[in-house]
């Protein structure tokens, strides 16, 4: 498969994955939407190691395969066979973005795989530390690292795409912000399924759903703040419509209303295309 076949076959993976991140994607011009959309592809391919429920998967195991999947990243020729033998224990369990990793890596454009790999790296052994922690949330120290780990290092990750490819600079604690926020209203959101299929909690002890509540306005406004640094529009576009569905996603919670419908998605998605 030539680069350009492999490049339209890594975008039908994205698009199959997450249309939420898959539209924005598409905002961006040409180099900085394959580094952004094979960035996506190598996080969620990490997620999804992370995200394993089948039974036989312990905790201990996820741990030792994104210990030593962070330690693969950090090499500057990332092994494939190596990969694979890894994930061996799990490979029946992963789907094509997990399995074809080495696909998404080689996409990179030059310059922008420096700054990817050690970002997805830097999450694996994030992830790694909270499944063997099986995810249980504690503190708010505990709430800040994990979704520093999960979504505020993706910010400063496009934060340095930014400035690779646009010369775009922003402040470091607004891309995490920004990132936070995101995360927090996919807590928000998946509180109670979380719970009850996983067992697992993100609420700090003592905390109320107000409080989880306040704490994602909190970063929402540093995500407002990021933006104001962002002067290329394709960049503005792209950061625009996830932060736009999240403040309404929360709007639409603290309504007591579960999500939005799928006409209030799609409107804001013409909303965004069209300013």
């Amino acid at each position: 498969m030539s680069d350009k076949e492999l490049l339209k076959d890594a975008m039908r993976v994205l698009k199959e994955t997450s249309r939420t991140f898959y539209i924005p994607i598409t905002f961006l011009q040409k180099e900085l939407k394959t580094a952004v959309a094979n960035a996506y592809l190598m996080m969620r391919a990490i997620d999804e190691i992370e995200d394993n429920e089948h039974p036989d998967v312990t905790s201990d195991l996820k741990h030792n395969i994104l210990m030593e999947v962070s330690k693969l990243l950090k090499e500057n020729h990332f092994n494939e066979q190596k990969y694979l033998e890894i994930i061996k224990p799990v490979e029946e369990q992963l789907s094509e973005v997990t399995l074809r990793l080495a696909d998404w890596i080689s996409l990179l454009p030059a310059g922008s795989e420096k700054i990817v790999k050690e970002a997805t790296s830097e999450m694996a052994e994030g992830m790694g530390k909270w499944a063997k922690n099986d995810f249980q949330v504690r503190t708010k120290d505990d709430l800040d690292e994990y979704t520093y780990y999960v979504a505020g290092l993706v910010g400063v990750m496009l934060s340095e795409l930014w400035d690779w490819n646009a010369g775009v600079k922003t402040d470091r604690e607004l891309a995490i912000g920004y990132g936070r926020g995101l995360q927090l209203v996919n807590i928000l959101r998946n509180q109670e399924e979380d719970l009850r299929e996983r067992g697992v909690s993100f609420v700090p002890e003592g905390w109320t759903r107000n409080d989880l509540f306040q704490y994602a306005e909190e970063n929402l406004e540093k995500a407002d703040l990021y933006m104001k640094d962002i002067h290329k529009r394709s960049i503005l576009l792209f950061c625009r419509l996830p932060l736009a569905l999240a403040h309404k996603t929360l709007k639409t919670l603290k309504e007591g209303k579960e999500k939005m419908s799928r006409e209030e998605v799609e409107k804001t998605v013409e909303e965004i295309q069209a300013d």
